[in-house]
């Protein structure tokens, strides 16, 4: 009731507006291994004494915390850092005290600009230290300094004597601190460097080689020429055995013909399920000679998961209660009206026997960690319970650390952000359909300096095998290029469904589809070779590997520029001194120019300074100075640039 005494002991300190938290500590704040995690605090307390800080952390699991003593910013604002030293989670909180023997010491000063220092605050701080060492019992060679700096106060001394400051210094370390305040652990998920910064490179192996010679054989061949692209994940739709039952055709038919090899993503059949491997693509010893060969060449291999059967999968069969049934006995197959999928049918999360669903898929996974898969690009997530993610995913990195999971949701934004909060490590996000510089600048600030920020890590593709924008369609090479240098260059991760995307594949299925013609969902595709758009994605993969500015995404900050047609941004990194500036002319059709408005500040340069633009692309340099420098871009020629900033004495 509203008058009655507390009932919990008192706290003069206050700590708020901790930072890094996401939910209140519901959920991790995200970072990778070699990241420091900068912890910033609130901290203060009624009336003028002083406070102290500090921050606490450990690997989540162990008895015992580091600490380090917090920085004061100002305005009771606190900051420290710590930086994770292995793969998982870690916890953290921030402990404040009053600072008796620092108050002390400030108001000792105070009494002696007015005056002669009374002689019993000698004794008072002399106290204070004798308090302080008989606090200090884990440290004692601190107890033996402290009790030997109580002794030595004196009159004697005068407020400026440097031994003061050190002596209240280390005092207030111990003393106090029984009647702090300490917040809630808060927690980090630390994972592979490879999380923030990635570069995809979709691909079917069936539609590889010769007819009928596709598979696993015929994509390592292929892999010196992606990796030479700069690729550093291979990602493979799902490789097991395709079921027949309503089979869809070629050019998404009803109907398959005899040849027709079906959609991936209907998995299943007698051959076997998701520990299968189809027979079309190789056996599993050529699967873990692939791995091989890929790391090898510095590429991880993604598996798609893909938790869906088709008709024929060995757990319709043995489990049918893992699905659902239509009144008629039927199960009820796939669909995203006015979409069907006969080909698919769905599990059923909510059945009775949800604990041997789980388990199951768990196992699924666990078998192919057991073949040395690490990455896995998940299909449609936002189809399964949040709970189950939270759960699987969680088990799985507490077994392994080093895995990565790329949450394919285009769905509503808080279910993307709640799938990143319970654990996947990349996102794929709404890239693809924004064109207009005021639509990117707009989405990216989200993205990259929202809340999400701390645990939505964005992948960016402008191309899919269910995805063919109309951007793409419309734009020609000119916009396959733009979109690429996008994605490329806003984001520290993207990806590009291969093949097409160098033959520059604009055909769609019919007029308002963004499904492909002839899709390879449904056929074997024969891509030509389109060497222009391979060696631009090897350029910028070799930029982006160059350059720590493009590794992250922290520092993106867009410029102005007066032609809404034109898009200018920059990254920074103050670990390599990269200054990156990008322009980019989003018209597929025209020729653009504007004048920029350049925040010299985020550039690292003063107002008015002369600095020189290099174009990694065309190794062009421009001589420019100030905030206002004029920019045109053809789209027939090259759509964007991508400048090296440097000073004019560093060139």
């Amino acid at each position: 009731m509203l008058g009655e005494w507390p009932d919990r002991t008192p706290q003069p300190v206050v700590i708020e507006s901790l930072t890094p938290q996401v939910d209140a500590g519901r959920f991790p704040a995200k970072r990778v291994l070699g990241d420091a995690v900068v912890v910033e605090a609130d901290v203060f307390t009624h009336g003028h004494d002083l406070v102290r800080a500090s921050l606490r952390w450990r690997c989540a699991g162990e008895a015992e915390f580091a600490e380090v003593p917090m920085v004061r910013l100002g305005n009771d604002r606190w900051r420290a850092h710590f930086v994770p030293v292995q793969l998982g989670p870690f916890e953290y909180s921030v402990e404040g005290w009053r600072d008796e023997p620092g108050t002390w010491l400030r108001d000792l000063a105070r009494r002696a600009s007015a005056g002669p220092v009374p002689a019993v605050e000698w004794q008072v701080g002399a106290d204070l230290l004798n308090r302080a060492a008989a606090l200090a019992t884990a440290d004692p060679l601190a107890a033996q300094r402290l009790a030997a700096a109580a002794t030595a106060m004196s009159a004697s001394l005068t407020p400026d004597d440097s031994r003061l400051q050190s002596w209240t210094d280390e005092a207030g370390w111990y003393l106090g601190r029984n009647q702090g305040t300490a917040s809630n652990l808060l927690s980090v998920s630390v994972d592979p460097p490879r999380a923030r910064f990635s570069t995809w490179y979709e691909i079917f192996p069936r539609s590889l080689g010769e007819a009928g010679e596709g598979g696993f054989a015929a994509l390592e061949k292929e892999i010196p020429r992606i990796a030479a692209m700069g690729f550093d994940v291979l990602y493979l739709p799902p490789i097991h055995p395709v079921g027949r039952s309503h089979r869809k055709g070629a050019g998404n038919t009803a109907q398959a013909a005899p040849d027709d090899p079906g959609s991936p993503w209907a998995i299943g059949s007698a051959e076997g399920g998701h520990k299968s491997i189809d027979p079309e693509l190789g056996t599993l010893a050529d699967f873990r000679h692939l791995l091989t060969s890929a790391r090898g060449a510095g590429l991880e291999v993604a598996l798609d998961l893909a938790f869906q059967c088709s008709p024929d999968h060995p757990y319709v069969t043995a489990h049918p209660q893992w699905f659902r049934h239509l009144p008629d006995g039927a199960i009820r197959h796939a669909e995203n009206p006015p979409k069907t999928y006969e080909d698919i049918i769905p599990f059923d999360f909510d059945t009775v026997e949800r604990v041997a669903l789980w388990a199951e898929l768990k196992d699924i996974c666990d078998y192919w960690i057991g073949q040395g898969v690490r990455i896995f690009r998940v299909d449609n997530p936002h189809t399964k319970p949040f709970d189950f993610w939270e759960w699987l995913l969680a088990a799985l990195k507490e077994a392994t650390p080093d895995l990565i999971f790329l949450s394919e949701a285009f769905t509503r934004p808080r279910v993307m952000e709640r799938l990143a909060k319970v654990g996947f490590t990349q996102s794929y996000t709404y890239f693809a359909w924004r064109n207009r510089p005021h639509e990117l600048r707009q989405y990216l600030t989200e993205l990259t300096q929202g809340p999400s920020r701390e645990y939505l890590r964005p992948n960016l593709w402008p191309n899919t095998p269910d995805i063919l924008t109309e951007y793409l369609q419309m734009g020609g090479r000119a916009g396959f290029v733009v979109r690429l240098v996008l994605a490329a260059t806003l984001a520290a991760s993207y990806g590009v469904y291969g093949p097409p995307y160098e033959a520059q594949e604009g055909r769609a299925a019919g007029p308002g589809s963004e499904e492909y013609f002839e899709s390879e969902k449904y056929q074997l595709r024969r891509w030509p070779r389109g060497q222009e758009m391979a060696d631009l994605m090897a350029l910028l993969n070799r930029v982006r590997r160059e350059h720590l500015a493009l590794q992250s995404d922290s520092s993106l900050h867009f410029h102005e520029v007066d032609n809404p047609e034109l898009l200018v941004y920059s990254k920074t990194s103050e670990e390599g001194g990269d200054v990156m500036l990008m322009v980019v002319n989003t018209d597929v059709a025209n020729p653009q120019a504007g004048w920029t408005d350049l925040d010299l500040s985020e550039l690292g340069l003063d107002e008015g300074a002369k600095f020189v633009v290099h174009d990694l692309l065309t190794q062009s340099r421009y001589h420019w100075q100030g905030r206002r420098n004029f920019v045109r871009l053809e789209p027939a020629r090259l759509p964007a640039h991508v400048f090296l900033v440097a000073s004019s004495a560093e060139r």
